[in-house]
């Protein structure tokens, strides 16, 4: 049997959104199911409230699509560049800059690929 998690699409006007909304879904009214893209990532893997077999529905998308767009992409990445690696801050400030001139993957676009690495066939936009 495959449960059933729903994502309100209306509600997510950011990536801090896009936590609670799905945190809830999973696991009830203050749940949690990561607060970052690694977190997601080892929660969509099990043990965090999905059973082996789920189906992510994700109502409203193309709403969710524009609200984590390149703008709140750009957001996101201006607060990573601040706290990143030494390392790292050449290729997430070319990240940003792509973002600030409406190119490149969005935050949308990286929920969106590690649902579909994770939990291959389980999410649906509706």
């Amino acid at each position: 049997m495959t449960t059933t998690f729903v994502l309100d699409g209306g509600l997510i006007r950011t990536l801090d959104d896009f936590w609670r909304v799905v945190g809830e879904a999973v696991n009830g009214p203050g749940g949690y199911f990561g607060k970052n893209l690694d977190a997601f990532n080892d929660c969509l893997r099990g043990g965090y409230g999905t059973p082996d077999s789920f189906t992510l529905e994700w109502h409203d998308h193309r709403s969710s699509r524009q609200s984590l767009g390149h703008p709140e992409t750009a957001r996101v990445l201006e607060e990573r560049l601040r706290r990143c690696h030494p390392a790292n801050r050449e290729r997430v400030a070319r990240d940003l800059a792509a973002a600030r001139e409406g190119r490149g993957p969005t935050v949308f676009d990286w929920l969106v690929e590690i649902i579909e690495d994770q939990a291959p066939g389980a999410l649906r936009l509706l």
